[in-house]
């Protein structure tokens, strides 16, 4: 028999393997020493660290690790040319981001195997996937660039941006950061990985041949201390980062306080679906994409297998059958489906996680096949026999690790998709297309694939929920990322609270027998948990009332009550308006004597106050099924739809002032948008708020939309933001507490707005619009086979 027969016979690959040639060419014209470009120059080597490509350990090239100086002249450089490129037209931006789009498609495979060879990906994917798709985000936002006045036209870029970006993607990941904010109007300073810096001098390099202004993009080199130093720039106005859960909530504790913007990408433990019905080749074929793609060093890894029972046993053996057939070698050789591991770290990091899970009773298939002498190699490998418990299930091991569990009906499916802190992607495997979109919604993330995976597209946002960050990188969503309000800057620090001195020290004194206003928690009022009242003066420190005195039990009583109330997000967006509707409407039949009560605790004329609450109500319930998503065209075989969901629980703590206003123009939008709320009203006033206890129960609100704790406003704002069970947190106070809320709100990486300090007048009109709309809700984005 001749060899093309055997090879027909056996269908054994040979070996395809990429020069690596232009890229040795390119390492070596630089001398394999690089510094860092700033301000349109390269600086000098300074200490250095080794950038090695992990398929062999051989070193490519010596990195400059920057110091806190490289950052500041870097910082000074983007701030310099600042004012010159946010001042250029959108269409001049425009074609710098075409010129860029151009030549990175005019050196696309020497992108491509310079980050094979530094990364350890397979060149198919660098070649395939990675640099197209770079391309793709220019061309892009290059036309974002033009149309952004027309798109965002009260709104401007921050200014000056630091990105962090990780090794997994480092050219895509680029692309992701640097688009939008040029195309804004920013200047960024972007830290790639230390381990996967290449790539991106190699972009610097564009940016200097199509003559981008000088100073607008720099790129600085560095390991852990470098990004330190761009996170607490006080020079730098927003901060974006794509990396590790821990590394972003350290990320969030430096910057609170601080008013910087903030994107935070970060880790993922995706389940992939698979219902009874589904096409089982084609899911099998999904899933090595799902979680063989890259290693599985991907933060949307489908790396929690969930299949249904019925079909469990069959699809597993098909799975191992398959896993038999996947190539581990040369990432350069173009037959290969896994390179190498990123680093011999990372590897340890896995076979440490592995032990863990295997003593914990997990068992482990890996398939045959030999794994290469040298380099940093992992064979892909199944995991079953597992609890949610496991490590293996818990935690995000960013390796080729799948782990397997089965369920019995849609609805276990579900509650195991959600069992996760983490909430970046999902996958839904089935031919009943009903199914699938009954089951994508209820699951907890910002990315669903349906009978699909991995599909990325730079006119789609990507982001998670929950501990997986927030904010979205593509899109609408990820254009808006880099822009901010154009009157924030206008903004002024917010009057000192006028606190009238009590006349009265007796707690005994209040004159009135059971004059206490309760708690409204869970549809029903109930006494504070602490037995203790609050005295409620006007301003000339005469006693008007009393209120609980709330504390941590109460505040814990009304999130219970609120996360049982979560079915109000699922509430008909006309049904929330008309309730909206109906609490305007009881709240106007009653507007004299919420006056009065405004008028005995401020001693201002409250009528107006009313009325602009009143108002407010109604224009939130118009909202209610107005503000909602859109429908994305990518270029591929596929519609995603953009859906506006929920938060989920929300604390919301009003300012001092407005004491009716102030709760009123925050609780709106947060309903309207379905999510349920515990409210801290003014801690100077609360008596407007617990006098619509009664307006609430007579407008048909569910029990626990609504709950209401009064006291302390920074101790109960305390315990909102370390509650777990509080997806978003809005806070009105000076600018020491609203930096403690940013700061401990880090538990489970909650949203937050706070006022910093600064007056917002919430009866200007600018706030019955999609400023408190865009924070209350967060994009979902539904990814569904459409089209031939």
């Amino acid at each position: 028999m001749n060899k093309i027969a055997q090879i027909f016979q056996s269908l054994d690959y040979g070996p395809a393997p990429e020069g690596p040639d232009q890229a040795i060419a390119w390492l070596d014209a630089h001398d394999r020493k690089f510094g860092h470009f700033i301000d349109g120059k390269w600086t000098k080597p300074g200490k250095t660290f080794s950038s090695d490509n992990p398929a062999t350990g051989e070193s490519l090239a010596q990195i400059t690790d920057g110091t806190a100086e490289d950052v500041n002249a870097a910082v000074k450089a983007a701030r310099d040319a600042f004012k010159g490129w946010s001042a250029l037209s959108g269409y001049e931006r425009g074609k710098y981001l075409y010129a860029i789009a151009r030549a990175v498609q005019k050196h696309a495979r020497l992108f491509a195997v310079l980050e094979t060879m530094d990364n350890g990906k397979p060149i198919r994917e660098s070649r395939d996937i990675d640099i197209p798709l770079v391309a793709r985000h220019f061309y892009h936002h290059a036309g974002w660039a033009q149309h952004l006045n027309r798109e965002f036209p009260d709104a401007v870029p921050y200014g000056v941006c630091g990105q962090i970006i990780p090794w997994n993607f480092p050219l895509l990941m680029l692309a992701w950061k640097i688009a939008p904010a040029l195309a804004a109007g920013n200047t960024v300073i972007l830290k790639p990985a230390e381990f996967t810096s290449l790539t991106a001098l190699l972009f610097a390099e564009i940016c200097e041949r199509v003559g981008l202004p000088k100073g607008v993009v720099n790129i600085v080199t560095g390991e852990g201390g470098t990004g330190q130093a761009i996170t607490a720039h006080e020079g730098i106005d927003k901060i974006a980062f794509t990396g590790s859960t821990d590394v972003g909530k350290a990320i969030r504790a430096v910057t609170a306080g601080s008013g910087k913007g903030l994107s935070l990408e970060l880790g993922g433990k995706s389940p992939y679906i698979v219902f009874e019905d589904a096409d089982i080749d084609s899911a099998i074929e999904g899933l090595i994409d799902a979680i063989w793609f890259n290693q599985g060093q991907v933060c949307c890894a489908g790396s929690r297998l969930l299949v249904q029972e019925s079909i469990e046993e069959r699809f597993i053996t098909k799975l191992k059958k398959r896993m038999q057939t996947l190539r581990v070698g040369d990432p350069l050789d173009k037959s290969i489906d896994i390179g190498a591991m990123i680093a011999p770290i990372q590897v340890e990091r896995i076979k440490d996680l592995m032990k863990r899970g295997i003593a914990e009773g997990a068992e482990v298939y890996e398939p045959d096949g030999q794994m290469p002498a040298r380099g940093c190699f992992l064979k892909p490998a199944l995991v079953t026999n597992v609890s949610p418990a496991n490590t293996l299930v818990a935690e995000e091991i960013f390796g080729p690790i799948l782990v397997a569990m089965s369920f019995r009906t849609p609805e276990e499916a579900v509650q195991l998709a959600n069992n996760t802190k983490y909430g970046l992607a999902a996958t839904v495997w089935s031919e009943n297309i009903n199914l699938a979109l009954d089951i994508a919604p209820q699951i907890k993330a910002g990315v669903v694939w349906i009978n699909g995976t991995n599909n990325f597209d730079a006119a789609v946002g990507f982001g998670g929920y929950k501990e997986s960050g927030y904010g979205r990188e593509g899109g609408r969503e990820g254009m808006s990322a880099y822009l901010k309000p154009a009157w924030e800057k206008d903004l002024k620090p917010a009057p000192a609270p006028k606190i009238a001195a009590a006349k009265a020290t007796n707690p005994l004194d209040s004159g009135h027998l059971d004059q206490t206003a309760k708690m409204y928690i869970g549809g029903k009022q109930s006494r504070p948990d602490s037995g203790y009242s609050r005295a409620v003066y006007d301003p000339s420190g005469k006693l008007v009332g009393e209120v609980g005195d709330g504390n941590r039990k109460d505040i814990r009583n009304a999130v219970e009550a609120a996360r049982a109330a979560l079915g109000w997000s699922t509430t008909a967006a006309h049904s929330r308006a008309q309730i909206l509707y109906f609490l305007a409407e009881n709240l106007d039949y009653r507007r004299d004597e919420f006056a009065d009560r405004i008028k005995a605790q401020t001693g201002e004329n409250g009528v107006e106050e009313v009325a602009l609450s009143v108002e407010r109500l109604f224009a939130f319930a118009g909202w209610a099924d107005k503000y909602d998503g859109a429908v994305h065209n990518p270029p591929l075989r596929a519609v995603a739809a953009a859906m506006v969901e929920p938060l989920g629980v929300m604390g919301i703590v009003a300012p001092p002032s407005r004491p009716l206003l102030g709760s009123i123009a925050l609780i709106a939008p947060a309903l309207a948008m379905g999510n349920p709320v515990v409210l801290v009203p003014s801690a100077q006033s609360p008596l407007s708020v617990t006098d619509l206890y009664q307006v609430i129960e007579t407008s048909d609100v569910p029990k626990g939309v609504i709950n209401i704790v009064t006291g302390d406003s920074v101790s109960l704002a305390k315990t909102l933001a370390e509650h777990d069970g509080v997806d978003g947190l809005w806070y009105a106070g000076d600018a020491e507490s609203s930096a403690m809320v940013e700061k401990v709100s880090i538990t489970n990486l909650k949203q937050t707005w706070t006022s910093r300090g600064l007056y917002y007048d919430l009866a200007d009109r600018r706030f019955e619009g999609d400023y408190f709309l865009a924070k209350a809700t967060q994009v979902k984005n539904v990814w569904i086979p459409y089209g031939a």
